[in-house]
């Protein structure tokens, strides 16, 4: 059921009082509860309140209705309320005369940009410097920024006199207000050029092509991201340059994967080799080193080389290198081998006489 309100209690006035009665109350309840003035809880929900309350009884057909149809005790509500917001709207543009107040411009910092680039793995691992290529907004090397012809300084806005801003008097149901907006001929700047840079046309900045060179630390991820302050894009109004993103990334390495500060490196070798155990060397980034393979290794073993993995970025040392050993069953036997394997089943005690006998009509 919808919440009954006395819009009567809301603006502190009897059901008697008149137009003018309504109105006065009105304007000193929406001065003390207005956000802007009023940041204490509920004030603006009161403020609401106390604006639809005069948007009813402020309209002599509304409040009619209301004193009729208000305060039924099914809390029924009248029509009046359909175009309720678009009224709102309406009392707001009579508080503020229709504006926003505003600013004339400050300086501000100059736009960031974002680029790629791509390394290789062992780029990633060990560090490495490179240099990219960006195109940039950069202040005019002819008149520095300024807009003018050298020799010229930029004028004071005649319209603003140097403020940047124009004030506006109103006067409407609340009183006296002053509006403040930007200056519509200097766009808030506060000052005309009267001679332009013929370099820029007077903006004061220009595109240029620039080669930034860029140190990549070693250990840097895949999808890493590096920030450059002042390599951005040139400030607004004397503003400081944004900040250049790399964002780094890595290709991928035909034997190598990366886990961590972790290389993930997989190693094939034979049953032969699995059972037997073996001495074979394994490459790493660092070059070869040998690896001890034990007797009895089954596929999926882990093996461990310390210190050749990824270096930390953080502190001195680096990851491993885990070796996942996958033992390969061979596929198609000679005679021979056939005879090898049979002769090795039978004496596990795990021999098949049609084995045996396929071995022989070989």
């Amino acid at each position: 059921m919808p919440v009954k309100k006395d819009y009567y209690r809301l603006l502190g006035i009897s059901r008697e009082a008149s137009q003018e009665e309504i109105r006065t109350a009105f304007r000193k309840l929406a001065f003390r509860y207005h956000p802007d003035h009023n940041h204490q809880e509920g004030a603006a929900e009161r403020f609401k309140e106390i604006v639809e309350a005069y948007q009813v009884l402020g309209n002599t057909n509304k409040r009619i209705t209301y004193d009729r149809f208000g305060h039924t005790d099914d809390g029924r509500r009248f029509d009046g309320f359909r175009d309720f917001a678009t009224e709102l709207g309406g009392i707001f543009d009579a508080f503020f005369g229709g504006t926003i107040p505003m600013q004339r411009r400050a300086p501000q910092q100059g736009s960031d940009l974002r680029c790629e680039l791509n390394i290789s793995f062992e780029e990633s691992a060990y560090g490495c410097r490179k240099q990219i290529e960006i195109l940039r907004l950069e202040d005019c090397s002819r008149c520095l920024g300024s807009g003018c012809e050298p020799g010229r300084q930029p004028a004071e806005c005649p319209t603003c006199n140097g403020m940047g801003e124009i004030r506006r008097v109103q006067h409407n149901v609340f009183g006296r207000f002053v509006n403040r907006l930007v200056c519509d001929q200097c766009s808030g700047e506060g000052r005309l050029v009267d001679q332009p840079c013929t370099q820029c046309q007077g903006t004061g900045k220009q595109r240029k092509q620039r080669t930034i060179p860029v140190k990549v630390p070693a250990g840097v991820e895949n999808h890493a991201q590096m920030k450059l302050q002042g390599e951005g894009e040139a400030g607004i109004m004397g503003g400081p340059p944004g900040a250049l993103y790399i964002v780094i990334s890595v290709q991928e390495h035909e034997s190598f994967k990366r886990d961590g500060n972790d290389i993930l490196y997989e190693l094939p070798i034979d049953v032969a080799q699995a059972a037997l155990g073996d001495d074979l060397e394994v490459p790493t980034l660092d070059g070869k080193v040998k690896l001890k393979i034990p007797p009895g290794t089954q596929s999926g073993t882990i093996l461990q080389i310390k210190g050749k993995g990824i270096p930390y970025t953080n502190h001195p040392g680096k990851g491993d290198q885990l070796v996942k050993v996958k033992v390969i069953t061979p596929e198609h036997l000679n005679a021979e081998q056939r005879k090898l394997f049979l002769d090795l089943a039978e004496s596990l005690g795990k021999a098949k006489t049609r084995g045996r006998n396929k071995g022989k009509s070989t």
